[in-house]
């Protein structure tokens, strides 16, 4: 298999670099930067009837990865996770075709496995040894994971209340974890400050271009098991963004490939009340979030207050003709037993406030009740103990 990457191109200005040196974002603009493939030439190697005997992880979409040597893949089996038909879920919310792709079964329990898989085999590809990002907690475990799997040194910077079993995973990957008060985006200013200080490549979400190739496969995958053709509407939880950004870039790709016929999903963020920077500016009509004061909530991937990628989730849901609502902890504190009584998955917080969306959509008559829905669970309720006892 061939990698038909051919650089990297600003998804705010259109300059263009060259994907094989390291880069994070525009130089010129300071904006988020995707890779960008030779599509005709994937088209000639690559076809959808030839996906059947090939590996059942993200990296069985090669061709439209952004590594150009299969020796430098570092994989621990992440991606192609079930999409379940969710049938009890579906009576109980009055949705005919109810789906559940659930990412807590992914290496490190979460989708993150995705991102951190893409970044940090595109870090070893480009000689970078040492690693550093922030994390609300999935992500930095699953860096340290894959860094511990590639022999490349991390360093992650976490709230201090963040969930224990993240802690506890960066840890024994043996990263180096450092705690700090107060949210991600504090996080995300020390490890800006430390990687500059002491040489460290930081991987922050959408602020280097390879994590989003990770997620972008959660929509290639959709579309296989769906019979290449696309649901209704996607209910995604969000903080940094990077899953609906990826969903949108698979979406646009698949279309160039010509295995989709160009009918997308709308797509809807999910957000807390206390941290719904997307929601607040999908709703002004603005470009750009503001970044929101006093972020708090109970689901710690969507406790992110301001993202790099905002113009780009906000161009996504308006593209898509979706939306973007709140739920508040209360909904999503019940939504976790009910549907994991239901359906037998045990989802996170961020997976359950889908579920709470949902109903506010319906009723809101933005989600029709006999169109195919599909909830994003991001990760596994096993990594939330100390917050769901």
């Amino acid at each position: 298999m061939k990698s038909c990457l051919v650089d990297l191109e600003c998804t705010y200005c259109g300059r263009r670099y060259s994907a094989d040196r390291p880069i994070r974002t525009c130089p010129e603009c300071g904006k988020v930067l995707y890779p960008r493939y030779d599509l005709d030439a994937a088209r000639r190697s690559l076809d959808r009837s030839s996906l059947a005997g090939r590996p059942p992880n993200m990296w069985r979409y090669f061709e439209v990865m952004p590594v150009r040597d299969e020796s430098n893949v570092v994989t621990l089996g992440e991606g192609f996770t079930p999409l379940f038909r969710a049938d009890r879920l579906g009576r109980e919310l009055g949705v005919a075709n109810l789906f559940i792709k659930d990412e807590g079964v992914n290496p490190t329990a979460s989708f993150k496995a995705r991102g951190l898989s893409a970044a940090v085999s595109k870090a070893k590809e480009l000689g970078i040894a040492r690693l550093a990002m922030p994390s609300a907690g999935n992500a930095g475990g699953a860096l340290a994971a894959y860094a511990a799997r590639a022999g490349l040194e991390a360093h992650v910077f976490m709230p201090k209340d963040a969930p224990e079993a993240n802690r506890v995973e960066v840890a024994a990957a043996g990263a180096n974890l450092t705690l700090v008060d107060g949210l991600i985006s504090d996080a995300g200013a020390i490890s800006r400050e430390r990687a500059a200080q002491h040489g460290l490549f930081d991987v922050s979400t959408l602020q280097e271009p390879y994590r989003v190739e990770g997620k972008k496969t959660m929509g290639y995958e959709l579309a296989e098991q769906m019979g290449w053709t696309l649901p209704d509407a996607i209910i995604y939880p969000t903080g940094g963004g990077t899953g609906i950004v990826g969903f949108w870039k698979a979406f646009e790709e698949l279309e160039q490939l010509g295995w989709t016929d160009g009918k997308r999903p709308r797509l809807y963020s999910a957000q807390a009340e206390n941290c719904a920077p997307i929601v607040r500016a999908f709703h002004d009509g603005a470009e750009f979030a503001e970044p929101w004061r006093n972020a708090r909530t109970i689901a710690a991937g969507m406790r992110v207050p301001s993202a790099i990628g905002d113009y780009l989730m906000l161009r996504a849901l308006r593209e898509s003709n979706g939306g973007a609502v709140t739920v508040t902890d209360e909904e999503i504190l019940r939504w976790v037993p009910k549907v994991t009584a239901l359906e037998g998955i045990f989802v996170c917080p961020e997976g359950a406030a889908t579920a709470a969306a949902l109903t506010k959509l319906l009723e809101a008559n933005e989600v029709s009740p006999s169109e195919r829905v599909i909830l994003l669970n991001t990760g596994s309720g096993l990594k939330y103990l100390d917050a769901l006892t």
